[in-house]
């Protein structure tokens, strides 16, 4: 893992918490550090959320999207684990993932 996401741990459990998520992972080029470019490189990121009373799904996603944003000053891939169709992706992302959060 990356030192830009070691140094923002506590920041990254306090986003978590704000808006509700279950679980939030590491995937990509922040987690090995191939080819990672701490200038220009985005940072990729599997969630979970906790159960969400109607309504309350789009504001926690793009909440949590703009806060990781905010925290890394970077662009982030947020993607939601169920929302992933692709069976090669999925395994793509398997092989390299981490956990960062889990309430």
């Amino acid at each position: 893992m990356v030192k830009l996401i070691e140094d923002k741990q506590k920041e990254l459990v306090s986003l978590c918490r704000k808006h509700k998520v279950e679980r939030l992972e590491l995937f990509g080029s922040a987690l090995t550090g191939d080819n990672f470019d701490i200038e220009k490189s985005d940072v990729d990121f599997l969630v979970e959320f906790l159960p969400l009373e109607p309504g309350e799904s789009a504001h926690a996603y793009f909440g949590l999207l703009e806060g990781l944003r905010s925290l890394f000053q970077r662009n982030v891939d947020l993607v939601m684990t169920r929302a992933i169709k692709n069976r090669y992706f999925l395994e793509s992302i398997n092989q390299n993932r981490e956990v960062l959060y889990a309430a």
